[in-house]
């Protein structure tokens, strides 16, 4: 196959790729006008990341001063590529700055501000490459910060270090885009410089053969380069026709080979190696000269320039000083569109700030004439008429309008099947629709979207992962510690059975802190306890009850002792309270001790309580004989109005008494906690009751003229109302029921009276 290859090459007969276009070329600007070599600029602002991969490790701070190649951030990994000082001077921030993306996203960089001296650090120049193995030579190549310089930055070490079996290696010096004509000039002024590349690549790589694939339009570098490998057979340089996207990775390979890289996969798969030619001469420069990557060429262009020209940029370089170089017509006209890259595949830049990097090989900064779309502040894109122009120029054979819908959509899925990651974005399909679509910037935009969502997948993943290695480390301490523990306790266990002076001494140690830690928790508790004002206000809140029931015992006492000089007769139930009373309460005086006082109480109100049950029994049927009596004498009464009325008021009292008597049969349930001033308000009701019942009395008298057996009655039961207490402790709600009882009562007894008094009368 590689021999058909190399004499289909020599024929002059290639391949082709489908799609593409012929857009102007627009290269005759700046195709004439050699590298020019620029004055310092005041200072760098230097991205720490500057390729596919991560940003490496500061290895400066604020106010350090650096030397020119002095490295600036450290390689951890093999995507990390190290970035450099291009010149000396002091370190003045470390900050976020906008960077050269089409986003316009700002990433951490250095601000380095130049002082002019230029001063090298110190290198070592390798003459003779016999001398260094290839693994040196890998490490200065990675050393050196350098990554691919023609598409998306991939760092080189890794492409230089393949270890499969390599059939091919293309040298991109196509250059396919309009207006960039930096490879051009590269290859015309450092053809030689990109030789010695070529040939330590070889040395790394060993492939079958070297292709260098160039276009036809570029005559001079074509010369060039065949002069430099006019001795070297391994080495071919192909002159390929012109054609967008030519310089295509891809594209490139199926022209050279005639062989097409399928999706997913990449030309390593097969065997094949590409490289830049810019790539080549940063190899040549970092391994025989100790040369970082810290410089690359970039064509300033456009109709908005009065001198555009190619110039040797230092990285971190800001675009605004590279129009100033070039005389930028407009330069302070905020309509004024700068394109970072080629009218294809270039995006236009946020501010004139943004730096040079190592990818970065053209500004183009057009006049209105020349490409008036880039003056539109509003875009002319119309619904797509599903015309097919796109799927024919495309260089990968994708099918754009539908890319274009899902990423509308943000059918990520979908776009995935329809292959989106092949596209690489060369602007073909925009180029030739008629609807004006910016389809690379819906394609751009849906690529950075699908790329934020893998990494924090990947980000999730990574932790999960963590995650479980973290529970399953637990997991093992926790057995493991369990484990240690069973054994020390087994251990601990038999040489405690042992009979040994050691054994006994640590039976004895355990006795002992198990005592000491038993006695320190009944301390605490008896603190606790003695400390606490909850019992302190419980002991106070008993000692106040004691006292109120000692002191209501004493006047009951004092009471009854009263009744007794005066010869009036006491009831059993009263005397049996009394005696409990005061037992109680010299039980709670005597008694030293709080708990033994409220038991005694307890016990005597119990006591209490079932006498004056039977109490109440005792004095409901006195009451019933008492009206009976009453009847008998109303009998032998005179039957005129006087004596009726005589008889209501004899009534009306026994309902009184009948509801005094309840009264005090309840009260005497709550006599134990009711305070002393109750007995004086009972005796004032009494006194009330007694002077309405003698003022009926003393009109009957005066009326009858004389006493009768029923009035003789009515003293004795007043007699007897003059000894009661009418305690205040009795409820509301039993105190109405008692009335209401008491009242039917009398209605009832009045009633039968008042037929009694008729029957007599008929009688006589």
């Amino acid at each position: 196959m590689v021999e058909s290859v190399i004499e289909r090459i020599t024929r002059g007969r290639f391949w082709d790729f489908h799609g593409g276009i012929h857009p102007p070329e627009q290269k005759f600007l700046t195709k004439n006008k050699p590298i020019k070599q620029l004055a310092l600029p005041k200072q760098l602002i230097i991205p720490l990341q500057q390729h596919i991969g991560r940003e490496g490790d500061l290895l400066v701070s604020i106010g350090d001063h650096v030397l020119k190649g002095q490295a600036l951030t450290l390689s951890t990994n093999p995507m990390v590529v190290p970035i450099h000082a291009p010149t000396s001077g002091v370190i003045s921030a470390i900050k976020m700055s906008v960077i050269a993306h089409p986003s316009g996203l700002s990433q951490l960089c250095v601000f380095l501000d130049v002082d002019g001296e230029d001063t090298w650090r110190k290198r070592e120049v390798c003459p003779d490459l016999a001398q260094l193995s290839n693994h040196e030579i890998i490490e200065k190549i990675a050393d050196a910060g350098i990554a691919g310089m023609g598409g998306a930055g991939f760092p080189t070490h890794i492409k230089a270090n393949s270890k499969a079996d390599i059939k091919f290696l293309i040298i991109n010096g196509a250059e396919c885009e309009p207006y960039i004509t930096s490879d051009d000039l590269l290859m015309m002024e450092q053809s030689n410089a990109i030789v010695d590349g070529i040939k330590i690549l070889d040395r790394l790589l060993t492939p079958t053969v070297i292709l260098i694939g160039i276009e036809d339009n570029k005559p001079k570098a074509i010369q060039a380069l065949q002069q430099a490998t006019k001795t070297i057979d391994k080495i071919k340089v192909c002159v390929v026709p012109t054609k967008y996207p030519t310089g295509g990775e891809k594209q490139l390979v199926q022209i050279l080979t005639g062989q097409e890289v399928k999706s997913g996969r990449l030309p390593i798969h097969d065997g094949i190696v590409m490289q830049n030619i810019a790539t080549c001469f940063a190899i040549n420069e970092a391994v025989r000269h100790d040369t970082p990557l810290i410089r690359r060429v970039v064509t300033v262009t456009g109709q908005a320039l009065k001198k555009p020209q190619n110039v040797w940029a230092l990285l971190g370089t800001p675009v605004n000083f590279l129009l100033e170089q070039c005389d930028v017509e407009n330069i302070n006209n905020e309509k004024q569109p700068v394109i970072m890259g080629g009218p294809m595949m270039g995006f236009s830049v946020s501010s004139e700030l943004v730096p040079i990097v190592k990818t970065s090989n053209c500004i183009l900064v057009p006049s209105k004439t020349e490409m008036p779309s880039a003056f539109e502040k509003e875009s002319k894109e119309v619904e797509c008429i599903r015309c097919g122009q796109c799927s024919d120029v495309c260089p990968s054979q994708l099918l754009p309008q539908e890319l274009q819908w899902s990423a509308k959509a943000k059918d990520y899925s979908q776009l995935e099947k329809l292959n989106l990651r092949d596209c690489i974005d060369c602007g073909a399909c925009a180029y030739v629709c008629p609807s004006q679509i910016p389809l690379v910037h819906y394609y751009r935009i849906a690529k950075a979207e699908i790329r934020q969502q893998q990494q924090l997948d990947l980000k999730a993943e990574k932790a999960k992962i963590r995650f479980e290695a973290r529970k399953l480390r637990l997991e093992k301490e926790k057995i493991a510690r369990q484990e240690k523990h069973k054994k020390a306790a087994a251990a601990r266990k038999a040489a405690m059975n042992k009979a040994t002076p050691e054994a006994e001494g640590a039976k004895s140690a355990v006795a002992a802190a198990l005592a000491r830690v038993k006695a320190k928790k009944a301390s605490k508790e008896q603190t606790s306890t003695a400390d606490s004002p909850s019992n302190s206000s419980a002991d106070n809140v008993d000692d106040q009850k004691s006292q109120v029931a000692a002191a209501i015992a004493r006047a009951k006492a004092k009471k009854k002792l009263k009744e007794v000089s005066s010869d009036k007769p006491i009831t059993n139930s009263e005397t049996v309270n009394s005696v409990a009373e005061v037992e109680a309460t010299s039980t709670q005086q005597t008694s030293p001790e709080d708990k033994k006082a409220k038991i005694a109480a307890a016990v005597a109100r119990a006591k209490a309580k079932k006498l004056s049950k039977s109490t109440e029994t005792t004095d409901k049927a006195s009451a019933n004989e008492e009206i009976t009596e009453e009847i008998s004498v109303q009998k032998t009464v005179n039957s005129d109005d006087k004596k009726a009325k005589i008889a209501a008021a004899i009534a009306k009292a026994k309902a009184k008494k009948l509801k005094n008597t309840a009264s005090i049969s309840d009260g005497e349930k709550q006599s134990d906690d009711a305070p002393i001033q109750n007995t004086v308000n009972a005796d004032d009701k009494k006194a009330k009751v007694a002077a309405a019942i003698a003022k009926a009395k003393s009109k009957a008298l005066s009326k009858a003229n004389a006493k009768t057996a029923a009035e003789e009655k009515v003293e004795a039961s007043e007699n007897d109302n003059n000894g009661d207490v009418l305690p205040d402790g009795a409820t509301d709600k039993k105190a109405k029921i008692a009335a209401a009882i008491a009242k039917a009562k009398a209605k009832k007894k009045l009633k039968e009276t008042n037929a009694v008094e008729e029957n007599n009368q008929d009688g006589v």
